[in-house]
């Protein structure tokens, strides 16, 4: 049983983390896709009950990806906020967050929900809605790239797995020159996927994660092309 899936994408040694995090040795950059920090407050303020703690519980998950890495740096693949940025509860923690961990350097790209980001003052960089180091290309939504290998975000993979029931767990999904993380944020739902069979998920499953070949089960490298889907 594995907590991280070492690999190399286009000819990069990367680690596939369980806990939905793409960790890239070179750089000592933790990258996440898909926080939504707020979203359970969004559904408050529309009247739907629902437990608090989840910023909590996602920022106590980010300093064990740190810890066990040894990042210097964590980046958001987009959509590090759900929509608005009121002065609500989870900013607090944010920012206690942000203060417990002064020299880990925090950078975004701009996801679709993440039009106050700009003035939300997170103490984020922000990276615009392009940001290319190869032999990767970083986007929010999954775009096509000429030459480079794109990881993005936004469409929140997800996968079954043959008899566990209905239960469908986040998944990375790699496709050829492109790999689409898992939505980092225990609260955020996901889309299910159906990879072809040359194309490979790495599912995250209660601390565990495992990579399996589309209708199938064995490994391998991916190819194919994405289909796009809005979130």
């Amino acid at each position: 049983m594995r907590a991280a899936l070492e690999l190399h994408i286009a000819g990069e040694p990367v680690q596939l983390l369980a806990d939905r995090a793409l960790y890239w040795p070179r750089h000592r950059r933790l990258l996440i896709a898909d926080l939504h920090l707020g979203k359970a407050d969004v559904f408050r303020r529309a009247g739907i009950g629902l437990p608090r703690g989840g910023t909590t519980h996602d920022l106590q998950r980010l300093d064990a990806l740190v810890d066990a890495t040894g990042a210097t740096a964590l980046w958001v693949l987009g959509d590090v906020l759900h929509g608005p940025a009121p002065d609500a509860a989870w900013r607090a923690r944010w920012g206690a967050w942000r203060e417990a961990n002064p020299e880990l350097h925090v950078a975004a790209l701009v996801g679709n929900h993440d039009r106050a980001l700009a003035q939300a003052g997170l103490g984020i960089e922000l990276l615009g809605e392009a940001h290319d180091d190869a032999p990767f290309a970083l986007r929010h939504e999954p775009e096509d790239h000429p030459s480079l290998h794109v990881l993005c975000g936004h469409l929140h993979p997800c996968i079954g797995l043959p008899g566990l029931g209905p239960r469908r767990w986040p998944a990375f999904w790699l496709r050829e020159r492109m790999t689409v993380l898992p939505a980092f944020s225990a609260f955020t739902g996901g889309v299910a996927i159906a990879p072809s069979a040359r194309e490979v998920v790495a599912i995250c499953a209660d601390g565990v994660i495992t990579s399996v070949r589309g209708h199938g089960h064995s490994r391998g490298e991916a190819t194919g092309s994405p289909r796009h889907r809005g979130r």
